[in-house]
């Protein structure tokens, strides 16, 4: 029997679980049913409740309370499931919040005990000192969990070396759907073995399962195990006696609708000592596969396939930076080979690559050995779910069918006849995957908006469930069957085999309470879709939008961009998501918000709900940093969602006080600049400040900064036909003059010839503050301005500045004149990489520099914008790592000051700490103000111009002196 709930949720019944589960965090509000309805797939499903235990107690009191009331359990980890398997209509148990320990790890017996919500790349950094590794490692792996990951039986980029997770599981503990406490490995046991109802429930689990098995040796050996991916269904094989009667296995891959892992012990493998990687290039993807049979006698630890859609979309988004070490080719392979030494392997890679060459496909091989080029490369196939989402401005790809695989020496025929199907039922789609496992994802262009759109949907997985049968391989290779492929599990074994499998999920959960409708009794393919809002549905509800979302067809479209893939929840790599980072709460993901925001355009939190609580709640604690928008792999921006939203919302209505005192701050510096010293004696006087700060809604925390004379924030000269132009920001002009000077001193000393902007404003802070009406009017007169100042490049000095006239500008401002203006803006740092290229060659600097790039810089102008130049200036750099925290005027808000330096302290506070009397280097004012806060002022970050400005003075000194 299933459990099922098909009508709305019943509101009496949520409020008797909530009350039966007192003591346990159990959250109904409707911005986190909103988080919770999806995972990475392309279903959506809104629960009755949230739950996140603390420990295995509340996970038991939680079980028990919904057997009690039938209420049916869905238990995620990282919510990265692209099969729908992590969502359900009643109650979702988080795991990733709380249960998130490293028990024990055994180096000699090369295993390891942990917690169902430990996350992946955090397991792997407690096992590094040992030499050790958890073997799987899926392209989720900094933010999928344990559990997770024995839910799917994932597998990973070196699977094709080390296999599937089920084959590195040695024990687990697990929860019935009734609370009952077993050990799971060659057997069944209670936990506690003085428990006589659970010792009891044991023998009468393990007496079904080896009947199960004896009763049906034939079946299981013909069915079940025919090639290495056979991931969907049940792996009831492992039951059989050859096996060695492994109930753990057996429960790895069971999606979570048998029991509830609450600890796994793994085994482990030791590393190997030396790689190569090599990237092949094809014309296609065929000719790729064609070539794995000849690859896998090599023996690599990775055989991975991409093809040139992935590559364009890294490629635009990310800059020609990104696939710089690719092979020509139109489709590639990643193959690693591993040896005891570096020239061993070396001597393996050109064996390959002789064989290879000698077959006559391969278009260019080449051998990545630099460390960077491999990380870079790494992530474009790590970030293939993300990047194939969104391929063009107006092609949405969608999962569904993304997970087959078939045997490797039919993967060719197999890739041959499924782009004829795809073809068949004019669909496009962009194509990676394990290649050596023979496992292909693949997202497809449905059109999951309309009724045909999802009909088709349906209608396509049918014939490919029967094309990947008829290859002899697997609907689900790695994610699982979940809501996109169970029904179709008929396609693929015996009524006998189905009748199995609802046999061993009975046995553990004869009440089917758990994660109902996968698997066994499944929903059908077509319900459960997500619903997805269009643009014209968005402007019908009569709100102008401000921004032109030019890389969308419009406000739905964009915050529809995210799909799941969780990126946003890793704690390290990149800037994003630093609010996460601090809370470690869904909600303050960018996948969580803008799953919000979701359902806000779809109407599922009801209508006109851009004011509703859910959604402001959902955007509280977004710094607008920007990097979602380029460290997404999808291109969410959730900064200037929350822009259009603040713009919505208090359109001519009254707002918080801080959009009027940090969102009108250049206006405050324009006025302080005129009497500097009698503002800055004002705020001397502490009741005064105090008083300032409150009625401001600025936190008293924090030093307010020294107002400047606006005339000191001026260039010496400006020079006719200039090579270069020098805009003076408001930030610059307000509160650090000299720098003005520092930069055209440098700039001049390259031999630049410098000249001056008109005074104009970015507009950032009314931006920031959703104030988009006064933000435009202000671009337009900057637009117009900066226009007619020629075609040289504009330097901004302040990176936040020089991003929003960048981006910001075009896209507030969608007019050929802004575009113009955009193009030539430039950061300081570029400016001096510019210098070099033309031969300037600079004095001595410091060796070593502590680094914070400013957020805003790191998304506009790319990573490495800043920290690349001071590296080619011959400075090494100590890079930190995500945002500072103080992000403008979020972290000057009173009820933001804790989550600011919660952030802060994610990177920034221990390297400043353990800087000593070293160099702090930090483009961004805010960031230097948070460098200085946060060392109690004795460190006092400079900007490059400044370094640069030093160092040419003691230069200057020292030739005086010689």
């Amino acid at each position: 029997m299933t459990a099922t709930l098909l009508a709305p949720p019943d509101e009496d019944l949520r409020t008797r679980l909530v009350a039966a589960c007192a003591g346990v965090r159990v959250d109904t509000a409707a911005g986190t049913l909103a988080r919770y309805a999806y995972d990475a797939s392309s279903y959506r499903v809104a629960p009755l409740a949230v739950a996140f235990p603390a420990d295995v107690r509340e996970m038991q009191q939680l079980l028990r309370a919904c057997a009690d009331l039938a209420v049916p359990v869905t238990v995620r980890g990282g919510g990265t499931s692209m099969a729908g398997n992590a969502i359900g209509e009643g109650l979702v148990i988080d795991t990733s919040r709380s249960l998130r320990r490293v028990l024990s790890v055994d180096a000699e017996a090369r295993t390891a005990t942990v917690e169902a919500g430990v996350v992946l790349d955090d397991l792997a950094r407690e096992l590094r000192p040992h030499g050790l590794a958890f073997a799987p490692d899926p392209s989720s792996k900094s933010r999928a969990t344990i559990g997770g990951m024995l839910g799917n039986d994932a597998c990973g980029n070196h699977s094709v070396r080390w296999g599937r997770t089920s084959s590195h599981v040695v024990e687990v503990e697990v929860l019935l759907s009734d609370g009952t406490h077993l050990r799971v490995a060659d057997g069944v046991t209670a936990v506690d073995p003085d428990d006589a109802a659970a010792a009891r429930r044991a023998a009468e689990l393990e007496a079904e399962l080896r009947a199960l098995a004896r009763e049906n040796l034939a079946i299981l050996r013909t069915e079940l195990g025919r090639i290495g991916r056979q991931v969907s269904g049940f792996h009831l094989d492992e039951l059989l006696p050859e096996r060695g009667f492994d109930v753990a296995r057996a429960l790895v891959g069971s999606e979570g609708t048998c029991a509830v892992v609450v600890t796994a012990t793994v085994r482990l493998v030791e590393p190997p000592a030396a790689t190569s990687l090599l990237v092949l290039g094809y014309a296609d993807v065929v000719d790729a596969a064609t070539d794995v049979p000849l690859i896998l006698p090599f023996e690599p630890t990775a055989t991975e396939g991409i093809d040139d859609a992935i590559v364009a979309t890294m490629l635009a988004r990310r800059g020609p930076d990104s696939v710089a070490a690719l092979p020509q080719g139109r489709a590639w392979l990643y193959v690693e080979l591993d040896g005891p030494t570096q020239a061993a392997v070396q001597a393996r890679t050109e064996e390959l690559l002789t064989a290879l060459r000698a077959a006559g496909r391969l278009v260019e091989g080449l051998v990545v050995d630099d460390p960077a080029q491999r990380a870079s490369l790494w992530r474009v196939r790590e970030d293939g779910a993300g990047l194939s989402t969104r391929p063009d401005t107006t092609t949405q790809t969608w999962a569904g069918w993304e997970d087959a695989a078939v045997d490797p020496s039919r993967l060719a025929d197999y890739l041959r006849d499924f782009r004829a199907l795809t073809a068949e039922h004019g669909l496009t789609g962009v194509l990676y995957g394990h290649f050596g496992a023979g496992c292909v994802h693949v997202r497809l262009d449905f059109d999951l908006a309309s009724d045909a759109g999802r009909a088709q949907l349906v209608a396509f997985v049918r014939a490919a469930a029967d094309l990947v049968v008829r290859h002899g391989g697997s609907l689900s290779g790695e994610h699982g069957d979940g809501r996109a492929r169970s029904e179709l599990l008929g396609r693929m074994y015996s009524p006998q085999m189905l009748a199995l499998f609802g046999r061993f999920r009975a046995a553990f959960d004869p009440l089917g309470l758990l994660n109902p409708g996968i698997i066994v009794d499944p929903r059908p393919v077509g319900a459960d879709l997500l619903p997805v809002a269009s643009d014209e549905a968005v402007g019908a509800a009569g709100r102008p939008l401000l921004f032109a979302y030019p890389h969308d067809r419009g406000f739905a479209s964009a915050v529809q961009r995210c799909v799941g893939v969780g990126r946003c929840r890793s704690d390290h790599g990149g800037f994003m998501c630093p609010s996460f980072r601090a809370t470690q709460d869904e909600k303050d993901s960018t996948r969580g918000r803008a799953r919000v925001l979701q359902d806000m355009v779809n109407g599922s939190l009801g209508p006109d709900a851009w004011a509703s609580d859910a959604v402001h709640e959902a955007l509280d604690l977004c710094l607008s940093c920007k990097a979602c928008s380029s460290d997404c792999p999808v291109g969410v921006d959730m900064a200037t969602y929350k822009s259009e939203v603040l713009q919505q919302t208090y359109h001519r209505r009254l707002r918080p006080v801080s959009h009027y005192s940090l969102g009108w701050l250049p206006r405050w510096i324009a006025l302080a600049g005129r009497v500097p010293a009698l503002v800055n004696a004002v705020l001397a006087v502490r009741p005064l400040r105090l008083l300032a700060v409150r009625l401001g809604g600025v936190t008293p925390h924090r030093r307010l900064p020294r107002f400047a004379a606006a005339r000191r924030a001026r260039l010496a000269r400006s020079d006719a036909s200039p090579d270069l132009l020098l805009l003076v920001d408001s930030f610059t002009r307000g509160f650090r003059p000299t720098l003005v000077q520092h930069a055209e001193t440098v700039l001049r000393a390259s031999g630049a010839r410098v000249g001056a902007t008109p005074s104009v404003c970015c507009a950032l802070t009314w931006t920031t503050t959703g104030q988009l009406t006064a933000a435009r009017r202000i671009l337009h007169r900057t637009a117009r301005l900066l226009d007619r100042t020629g075609d040289a490049p504009i330097v901004v000095l302040e990176p936040s500045c020089a991003a929003a006239l960048r981006k910001d500008l075009p896209e507030l401002v969608p007019t050929a004149q802004a575009r113009r203006v955009a193009e030539r803006v430039t950061t300081f740092a570029a400016a001096v990489d510019a210098r070099l290229d033309a031969g300037w060659e600079p004095p001595p600097l410091p060796a070593s520099v502590l680094t914070q790039t400013h957020c805003h810089q790191h998304a506009v102008f790319g990573a490495t914008s800043s920290t690349g130049v001071m590296r080619r200036l011959g400075m090494r750099t100590d890079d930190v790592e995500g945002c500072c925290g103080l992000a403008g005027n979020f972290g000057f808000e009173a009820e933001h000051y804790a989550t600011s330096m919660a952030v802060a302290g994610h990177d920034l506070v221990p390297k400043v700490e353990a800087l000593g009397d070293g160099v702090a280097v930090a483009d961004g004012f805010s960031c230097q103000t948070q460098i200085a806060h946060v060392s109690g002022e004795t460190v006092q970050a400079r900007h490059l111009a400044d370094v640069l400005h030093a160092a040419l003075t003691e230069h200057q000194l020292q030739e005086g002196a010689s």
